[in-house]
């Protein structure tokens, strides 16, 4: 099953979703079925690879993340989101010198 994991990203299209702020942000993923949490990380984290018991994403508000799924890569910028399916092992770390302002939401079932 795992090989057939990738990063399934979504870009924020100032074009046609507006100005992105967090209350737009929270308001879509909301409106996708997820819980939305706000976290800040600060420079340094890393989180080892690991796997949730629901669908999330992560989505960034602030800064820099990367995150590591099925040998794939990519880094979100302000935002970017990524789904991580259930049960997906992935790690995730803050890059650059400047703390990440992320939105954990997970699948509500």
């Amino acid at each position: 099953m795992a090989n057939d994991l990738h990063l399934k990203i979504q870009l924020w299209d100032k074009e046609k979703d507006g100005i992105l702020s967090e209350t737009a942000l929270v308001n879509r993923l909301e409106q996708q079925g997820y819980r939305c949490t706000r976290y800040t990380y600060p420079q340094g984290t890393y989180f080892v690879e690991h796997s949730h018991t629901a669908d999330k994403i992560d989505a960034v508000l602030k800064g820099r993340f990367k995150i590591n799924m099925c040998g794939e890569s990519i880094v979100l910028t302000p935002g970017d989101y990524v789904y991580i399916p259930v049960n997906a092992p992935h790690s995730a770390e803050v890059i650059g010198d400047e703390s990440v302002v992320s939105i954990d939401a997970v699948k509500i079932s």
